[in-house]
């Protein structure tokens, strides 16, 4: 699977292509130039149960480590995967 990510000035995503096909995507806004609030996290049905959202979440982490950013999970899967990963915690926004 791979994870690509689009960006722009005020938002972006991360999207997981599987085989040709979109198997789920993750949106964020910025919030400044220092931190990005993940807002959204949708998974296509086809690809359910298969750790497409937390690859998603994952990415954006490893995103946030590489350009010493801060995340703000307001998506309730995204949060969630915070909760469950005490070692991604570290870009959390405080």
């Amino acid at each position: 699977m791979e994870v690509k990510q689009i960006n722009d000035i005020k938002k972006g995503y991360f999207e997981a292509i599987e085989e040709g096909k979109e198997a789920g995507k993750m949106t964020y806004t910025w919030a400044g130039d220092s931190k990005f609030i993940i807002d959204h996290t949708e998974v296509n049905e086809e690809f359910s149960g298969k750790g497409v959202g937390k690859k998603l979440v994952l990415a954006a982490v490893d995103y946030a480590r590489s350009n010493n950013l801060k995340i703000i999970p307001l998506c309730p899967f995204a949060k969630s995967v915070f909760d469950k990963n005490e070692d991604i915690r570290d870009v959390l926004f405080s």
